[in-house]
């Protein structure tokens, strides 16, 4: 998958250092995948959340912070929508964001 964009994950671990590696790492994994559907997302990742309007709700670093994208499986392409605290996350719509 072609993820866009990486400067948005590394703005997010430069405030938040904790972070840098389950990114990286959640960066890594998705790039490498192939998904065609929710189900291919919630065979590598149990605890995603599939939302509306194909977004994804990732947890990241044992659940402190959320990663949302927006996953286009027709052409490949994910979206970051947000990346941020559960604080900043109880403040936005994750269908819509």
């Amino acid at each position: 998958m072609r993820i866009i964009a990486r400067s948005t994950l590394r703005s997010f671990w430069e405030q938040y250092p904790d972070a840098e590696q389950p990114l990286k790492a959640w960066f890594n994994e998705a790039s490498r995948a192939d998904w065609q559907s929710p189900s291919d997302i919630k065979s590598l990742y149990r605890n995603a959340s599939i939302l509306a309007n194909n977004r994804v709700v990732f947890n990241i670093k044992g659940n402190n912070y959320r990663l949302i994208v927006h996953v286009r499986y027709d052409i490949g392409i994910i979206f970051i929508r947000f990346i941020g605290t559960h604080k900043e996350y109880d403040k936005i719509d994750a269908t819509t964001i």
